[in-house]
């Protein structure tokens, strides 16, 4: 069983809340737009950081972490992209991606919309988390946090972490 913090869009923001909430999961998750590597160090200080660079994500980050990620965690495998749309309005880079290897989990960021969807077609759920960071036309700050058990993804939380 994995505790799995997800987040994204912290555009060079970190805070406190974030830090405690981190602290708390056994992995992070955080799909892109990290905006600095201060942020990555400060979430990898914490725990074992997954991530996708983000549009505004320099060389700096893009050498760190790659656009697209697949991994599994568990028994379940997940695929990550920024910019990767949602069900039905997928993105050409994440619709390619889903069609030559279907996750049971993807995740994207980007639209600092928060969603949590399930895809019948491809018989997936998707998860964005929102955008922590304070940079944006979001007003709300958002992530999430779930449990993945084997081939189970449950207790899906979102975790408000104030207006920005």
């Amino acid at each position: 069983m994995q505790k799995i913090l997800l987040l994204s869009d912290t555009h060079s923001y970190m805070d406190q809340r974030i830090l405690d909430y981190a602290s708390e999961a056994d992995q992070i998750w955080h799909a892109g737009d990290f905006g600095s590597m201060q942020v990555i160090d400060e979430l990898e200080k914490e725990k074992p950081l997954k991530g996708v660079y983000g549009n505004i994500d320099g060389a700096d980050i893009r050498a760190v972490f790659p656009e697209v990620s697949h991994f599994t965690v568990e028994e379940t495998d997940v695929l990550m992209i920024h910019i990767g749309g949602y069900p039905g309005k997928y993105s050409p880079l994440a619709r390619k991606a889903i069609s030559l290897h279907p996750p049971k989990l993807f995740i994207s960021g980007h639209s600092h919309i928060l969603k949590a969807m399930y895809d019948e077609k491809f018989q997936l759920l998707h998860l964005n988390p929102g955008a922590c960071g304070k940079y944006g036309w979001h007003k709300m700050r958002t992530m999430m946090r779930f449990v993945i058990d084997g081939k189970d993804i449950r207790d899906l939380e979102i975790i408000e972490l104030g207006k920005k």
